[in-house]
């Protein structure tokens, strides 16, 4: 089968969020059940070009339509880590793609669009067909729009669009000068509630609701945050149309790269280790203590690894940096984020804990840190408000770094609570809480630290679950595969 992916992000050289993963995570397993998968992305001015190999020019003068003018693009082809990417160049004085970071533009949806027609343009003009558009979150949101109103009747008629959304949060409003700007046009037609138009403005686009209403399948992240999006206000504004389209809506768990995350193998950690041979877990505990110059003691460490937004619960994370240290436990922290007042808030919380022995807070991305903490760590914490699927609990189990987390999403879809889950012993692997509060965090970090302190057997016996548990790609890459077989034979 033939399937092309069109995102604005892939791992490890444009890398922003869980999307950059599960892009290269999914296209590595569908080659390795020998599909043909080639991924288009913009080019950007900051990717990292160390890691594209037979970087070239393939496609020249590509011309796109656009805003009653047209721009010729360039469309390079290199390979990432055996993937096949095309790169897409607008030369053009919009600049599209030439800056500094992927997001947070203000004419980031005229961006996106742009970046989606000529996606299209590129399949069509390079006589591509194939039988799987996959595209992903607000940015691709039109793909589905064009090949229905217009790339059907040039040749790819044929495709199926599968959709994917990793983020309900951020959906591509923007105004219909979008519209006039793609050739698109009848603003009437598309802002109709049945297309395009947004459910909570009248005058607004959806891209993001383009994808679901005129793709043949859409899917999120985790089949429990299907459900949340779906009936429990966590579509953010999109609930109707998914009940609507909800019998081609599927929630599919993503995997985790286990070539990447492989404590068996990991480059970058003190000491490799396996199930087989947990006790070397400890000689990274000690290496992480004295990289990051913590106290050796018998506390446990707790690590928040990842993002710093909103949506983690970031109350709940400083709260419990305070409550850990004082409660027989070390913390540590790893993450910045893309709001400049949250690194401040952060950066002063650093300065004032950073003294004390038993905690450290980077507020910085390091991936080389990151794969010392999650194997060094005892525990993750992941307090999320909302949490499509969550890859960093999936990570740290790999590690046997035992997740603390709130059930929601995928979290709630991949972790047990040790003491009150209604699954069978030997799939209990964490520590969950329900209520967004610190009381409901501090019960369940007692629970944890309790355990590790008193019953050390009944901690070991989390890690062996922990790390035996199979979150690899291939059974979630069987199930799109089956979602493709489905919707190409519809």
């Amino acid at each position: 089968m033939h399937v092309i992916q069109i995102a604005a992000e892939l791992a490890p050289i444009c890398k922003v969020g869980g999307l950059a993963d599960v892009v290269q995570g999914l296209s590595r397993e569908l080659v390795t059940r020998d599909h043909l998968v080639e991924i288009i992305l913009p080019k950007y001015k900051h990717m990292r070009y160390d890691l594209i190999t037979e970087l070239r020019k393939s496609y020249e003068n590509l011309i796109v339509n656009w805003n009653q003018r047209q721009i010729s693009c360039i469309v390079y082809m290199g390979y990432v880590d055996e993937l096949t990417c095309f790169f897409i160049e607008p030369q053009s004085e919009d600049n599209f793609f030439n800056r500094e970071n992927c997001y947070g533009e203000p004419d980031d949806a005229e961006r996106f669009a742009f970046f989606s027609k000529v996606s299209m343009e590129f399949l069509c003009k390079s006589n591509r067909h194939p039988e799987i558009i996959h595209c992903h979150d607000w940015h691709t949101g039109l793909i589905p729009v064009f090949k229905s109103e217009v790339y059907q009747h040039l040749g790819l008629r044929d495709s199926r669009t599968c959709y994917t959304i990793h983020n309900f949060k951020h959906q591509g409003i923007c105004g219909q000068e979008i519209l006039c700007a793609t050739d698109l046009n009848r603003p009437e037609y598309f802002l109709s509630l049945d297309r395009l138009g947004d459910n909570r403005h009248k005058t607004a686009l959806n891209l993001m609701k383009g994808g679901i209403v005129y793709s043949e399948f859409v899917t999120t992240v985790s089949p429990t945050h299907a459900i949340e999006a779906r009936n429990q206000n966590l579509g953010f504004g999109l609930e109707k149309t998914l009940q609507t389209h909800q019998d081609k809506f599927k929630g599919v768990l993503n995997g985790i790269d286990c070539k990447v995350w492989n404590p068996r193998e990991d480059s970058f950690i003190a000491k490799n280790y396996s199930v087989q041979t947990i006790e070397r877990k400890s000689q990274n505990k000690r290496a992480l203590r004295e990289r990051l110059h913590l106290e050796d003691s018998k506390r446990p460490i707790i690590a928040y690894i990842g993002r710093l937004d909103t949506q983690k619960g970031l109350e709940l994370v400083r709260h419990s940096i305070f409550y850990c240290i004082n409660n027989k436990a070390q913390f540590v922290l790893l993450g910045t984020s893309p709001d400049p007042s949250i690194n401040d808030d952060f950066d002063e919380l650093k300065a004032l804990v950073n003294e004390d022995l038993n905690c450290h807070l980077e507020i910085r991305f390091d991936e080389e840190l990151a794969h010392q903490m999650f194997a060094g760590a005892d525990m993750l914490l992941v307090p999320s408000r909302f949490e499509p699927c969550g890859l960093t609990q999936l990570i740290a189990m790999r590690y046997g770094t035992i997740p603390v987390v709130r059930s929601v999403g995928g979290l709630a879809d991949t972790v047990f609570d040790k003491d009150n889950s209604e699954k069978d012993l030997d799939m209990r692997n964490g520590y969950v809480f329900k209520n967004d509060d610190v009381i409901a965090v501090e019960r369940a970090l007692d629970r944890a630290i309790a355990c590790f302190d008193t019953a050390p057997k009944d901690f070991h016996s989390l890690i062996v679950t922990a790390m035996q548990a199979d979150h690899s790609w291939s059974k979630s890459g069987q199930c799109y595969i089956d979602i493709y077989k489905h919707i190409s034979s519809g």
